[in-house]
């Protein structure tokens, strides 16, 4: 997992993109299962960072988990983290109305595996 706020990941693509190493950055940010922007339009992007984040979400896609917060560290300071056990009826649902697919369970669909069941749900004090 990796954790930066937007604007980090805008400065750590730029500086990639500036020395000729884009492409290498954003395979080695792919290894990680999940990747955490905060702070997401706390700053607002410029024509070259929108196109930098949108190039990071997109090299994303079907590889690996974005979670985007506007200032996470405000909503999880007095927040107690639940794990939560069983199914959801919300991934059997989404399986079952897709056709001519081999119905799967959460965590086999899951970019996280079995990680995604421990973050299921925060609680607010």
């Amino acid at each position: 997992m990796l954790f930066d706020t937007g604007n980090n990941w805008i400065t750590r693509l730029a500086e990639a993109h500036q020395a000729g190493r884009l492409a290498a950055e954003l395979k080695k940010i792919r290894r990680y299962k999940l990747i955490i922007i905060d702070e997401v339009g706390y700053i607002p992007f410029d024509q070259d960072a929108a196109n930098l984040f949108f190039q990071l979400i997109a090299s994303r896609y079907e590889v690996g988990s974005v979670v985007a917060a506007a200032m996470i560290d405000r909503l999880v300071h007095h927040a107690e983290v639940l794990t939560l056990t069983g199914d959801s009826c919300a991934p059997a649902n989404a399986a079952s109305s897709l056709p001519n697919r081999t119905a799967q369970t959460e965590t086999d669909r899951s970019p996280l595996g079995q990680d995604s069941q421990n973050l299921r749900r925060l609680a607010f004090e």
